[in-house]
């Protein structure tokens, strides 16, 4: 297969592939007008890019768009990469082309996101990444935080204004003719085929009730009123109450079970 790899319509394979010299006289060259310099150095690093849209795989939008953003970051990247500064390309250019993508994300959302917000976000990020290099270990979000001297729920809440929502449709595992969705996977105790079973069950129930035990019921249950208060406001006896509130439950055990 000779290493050949493509994406976005692009054969790996057939890129060039430039050493640090050649990389920075190709720079000096593109940022003294030459052109062909320019082609030729946009060529050579197409790699860069497609190696870091990589990981924004399954976004709303086409992968193609996003590799067009990233090219637009490499661009930037060759027009401000200071030549004289003992640093290598890619180490500069990679935060400019995954900035260039993720205000292309953040745009295009349809979910609009405070500029603060975003900021707070985006800085968590940058922190979070300075963390983990000097400490060469996962930041948790109490460092961020602390680094940051913000509460940690201020943190989190800016973190989840910019994550793509997901649809409940969007599957998450394929083998042949059987999809499983997101949906699948959530589980939905207060709204499960035995609770809405139950609550019809009890709801037909009701209806065989007659008209003051259902009231009786209502009062005792759902407003939460002694046996007393409920025959202070029906006008009957204490002691009826509590027969027509157990013949009531004994009728509703009886159509339920």
């Amino acid at each position: 297969m000779n290493g050949r790899v493509e994406i976005c319509g692009i054969n790996t394979a057939n890129l060039p592939k430039l050493s640090h010299k050649e990389t920075i006289a190709l720079i000096d060259r593109a940022q003294n007008g030459d052109e062909n310099a320019k082609d030729e150095f946009l060529m050579a690093n197409l790699r860069l890019v497609l190696s870091i849209i990589q990981r924004f795989y399954g976004k709303k939008e086409s992968i193609d768009d996003i590799f067009q953003v990233g090219c637009i970051g490499l661009i930037k990247a060759m027009d401000n990469f200071d030549t004289s500064l003992n640093l290598r390309f890619s180490t500069y250019a990679v935060p400019m082309i995954m900035g260039e993508i993720r205000r292309f994300l953040r745009d295009s959302s349809s979910i609009r996101v405070s500029r603060s917000i975003r900021d707070t976000a985006y800085k968590a990020l940058q922190t979070r990444q300075e963390i983990e290099s000097a400490a060469n270990n996962e930041a948790t979000l109490d460092d961020v935080a602390a680094a940051m001297n913000l509460p940690v729920s201020d943190v989190v809440y800016a973190m989840d204004a910019i994550s793509n929502p997901v649809s409940l449709f969007d599957p998450v595992y394929h083998d042949g003719g059987e999809t499983v969705m997101i949906m699948d996977q959530v589980s939905d105790v207060k709204n499960c085929d035995d609770n809405w079973i139950t609550s019809v069950s009890i709801s037909e129930a009701m209806q065989k009730l007659t008209e003051r035990e259902r009231r009786i019921l209502l009062l005792r249950f759902y407003e939460g009123k002694t046996q007393i208060e409920v025959s202070e406001e029906v006008g009957i006896s204490q002691a009826q109450v509590s027969r027509l509130e157990k013949n009531a439950i004994s009728t509703l055990k009886k159509n339920i079970d």
